[in-house]
């Protein structure tokens, strides 16, 4: 809020469209029904439409950035063992 940024408050419980949810970690709606499908993220049915709960697509996020934290220090530590001069 002191960066002039807009905050939202949002119940934990609450149910997103696959849009939503998309948005929400960047990714491309196809990419993120891809992801429900291959059951990364859980998600139910009311008709024909997917809802995802916005706690799991936080989740989600977060595991992501640690995977990614987790790579980059793999690379680093490889080439500093390597001595690439990084």
């Amino acid at each position: 809020m002191a960066e002039g940024k807009t905050v939202s408050i949002v119940p934990s419980d609450s149910e997103l469209s696959t849009q939503q949810a998309a948005d929400m970690i960047n990714v491309s709606r196809p990419h993120l029904i891809k992801l429900l499908e291959s059951k990364q993220i859980p998600f139910k049915k009311v008709g024909s439409h997917r809802r995802v709960l916005l706690m799991d697509i936080m989740e989600y996020q977060d595991q992501i950035v640690k995977q990614r934290e987790d790579q980059l220090d793999f690379l680093s530590n490889q080439a500093q063992d390597l001595n690439l001069g990084y």
